[in-house]
């Protein structure tokens, strides 16, 4: 049982560093990052806040925190509002053939 959860957790781990390092190539790839560093951000937030977003983004650099949540912001699809939009377009008698 432990093995098994250790593996969840390594799966789990590789995951999210993959997502993190894809979300910040699209963001260089995109021209939004690149070695100079020039804005600065500040903010009040929960320390609780803070705490959970760098353990569910396995990361400890609040910079680094805000490049991949802001990267990821940016770049998202919109699959959501597309679908939603897609509302009716298909006509009613139409064989899906499920």
């Amino acid at each position: 049982m432990a093995k098994q959860a250790e593996r969840n957790t390594t799966d789990e781990d590789e995951f999210v560093r993959i997502r993190n390092t894809m979300a910040l190539h699209q963001a260089r790839e995109a021209g939004l990052l690149g070695p100079r560093k020039d804005a600065r951000i500040s903010g009040r937030i929960s320390a609780a806040l803070l705490d959970a977003a760098k353990e569910r983004a396995h990361v400890v650099s609040d910079t680094e925190l805000l490049e991949i949540a802001l990267s990821r912001l940016v770049l998202e699809d919109d699959f959501g509002r597309r679908f939603v939009r897609r509302k009716g377009k298909i006509p009613k008698g139409i064989d899906l053939e499920l």
